[in-house]
């Protein structure tokens, strides 16, 4: 993970270099020194919030030294994973409770059916086409977003439709793509559950993430 890539590169950065006392910057390997330092700082402030520095630069100077250290690399590696998975878990409970009240006011709007799974769906745009089957495999506009607007997949952006089987993607979409005709365009509402659920998917649908697609079905491919 990216979090465990940073605190590994804390240890190989520093291994074999003694700590200097002197904080003046004389030489170029002064300033790149500092420099990293500033950096590895940053990230360690916005990967794992505030920590005990006296430990951080203790755990540093231990291992660099080749001095005996407080943990074992297996204990530290454990510690990190610990942390991260700990995050993970409340960074999806936030984002599910998230979804869950954007569920709740976009179920009061008009035009807004909710099946019993929980899809929202609403239409945009009619059409008397046929309508695709859990067999078929079809082809579609569409642009997906978080709850918050931020765009994370568009085939209108890429100028290509996407093409796939009907019950080859997220449940969500395989219920959805069921509903529509051909040439319609439908809005739908997908929760996590029925989505990426508790793995996310990618860099940009975290755990637990609440799903909007516009979709515009196409064509079903015969």
């Amino acid at each position: 993970m990216k979090k465990s890539l940073i605190a590994s590169a804390v240890i190989l950065m520093f291994s074999g270099n003694a700590f200097s006392a002197d904080p003046s910057l004389v030489t170029d390997q002064d300033k790149l020194s500092y420099g990293l330092g500033m950096m590895i700082g940053e990230r360690v402030l916005k990967n794992y919030g505030e920590l005990n520095y006296d430990q951080l630069i203790d755990g540093m100077r231990a291992q660099s030294e080749g001095a005996t250290t407080k943990l074992s690399l297996e204990e530290a590696a454990a510690a990190l994973q610990a942390f991260e998975q700990k995050a993970a878990e409340e960074k999806a409970s936030e984002a599910k409770e998230a979804g869950v009240a954007f569920l709740a006011e976009n179920a009061k709007r008009d035009g807004v059916t909710v099946t019993e799974s929980g899809l929202h769906w609403e239409v945009m745009q009619e059409a008397d086409g046929e309508k695709p089957t859990a067999d078929d495999t079809v082809s579609v506009h569409y642009v997906g977003t978080l709850i918050d607007g931020s765009e994370f997949d568009s085939s209108i952006a890429r100028g290509q439709p996407a093409s796939f089987p009907v019950k080859g993607v997220i449940p969500g979409w395989t219920e959805g793509l069921q509903l529509m005709n051909v040439g319609s365009k439908y809005r739908f509402v997908i929760p996590s559950d029925l989505a990426y659920g508790q793995r996310g998917a990618g860099q940009s649908i975290g755990p637990g993430e609440t799903l909007v697609f516009e979709v515009e079905l196409l064509e079903i491919k015969k």
